[in-house]
């Protein structure tokens, strides 16, 4: 089962960093290359522990709907979202944020997946797919920390 960790110094405070990870706005501008759009579930603002959102998004050509709920929840330092339903045979993303420092805040992203199809699955993971989703966290975490360093952030976050 492929773990991709990610780790990003945001120099921003902790709060607002935790708080655009859960933004449902955010999520669609950092996904605009896959067209992604929430079709049910939470569909705008901050989601919470026990909430869960359907994306419908076009990847490797082909559109398909997840749906990802927040299974563990501790403001400011970390949540967890769980693949309920999707392409994928299971999914856990950690999202971890650590005491500014002069780094800045650690964010750090944990994403392990488990393809369909068996050996098919893993032969494809190593071909391609583990390389598409880190360029997909990475794309997510470099927007999250534009918005986070400049004054975007206010146009997402409620006051």
């Amino acid at each position: 089962m492929p773990r991709i960790k990610l780790i990003t110094y945001i120099n921003s405070s902790r709060e607002v960093v935790f708080d655009l990870s859960r933004s449902i706005e955010l999520h669609k501008i950092s996904t605009k290359k896959t067209k992604e759009k929430v079709i049910a579930g939470k569909m705008t603002g901050l989601i919470e522990l026990n909430e869960s959102a359907t994306w419908r998004a076009k990847h490797l050509g082909f559109y398909q709907e997840l749906t990802s709920k927040i299974i563990e929840y501790n403001y400011p330092e970390y949540f967890v979202d769980e693949m309920q339903k999707g392409a994928f045979k299971n999914f856990r993303h950690e999202h971890y944020f650590f005491e500014e420092t002069t780094e800045g805040v650690k964010m750090v992203n944990v994403f392990e997946y488990e393809s369909p199809f068996g050996f098919l699955g893993k032969l494809i993971d190593k071909i391609f797919l583990e390389k598409y989703m880190v360029k997909l966290l990475l794309e997510r975490n470099r927007v999250i920390k534009e918005f986070a360093e400049t004054n975007l952030w206010k146009k997402i976050l409620p006051a």
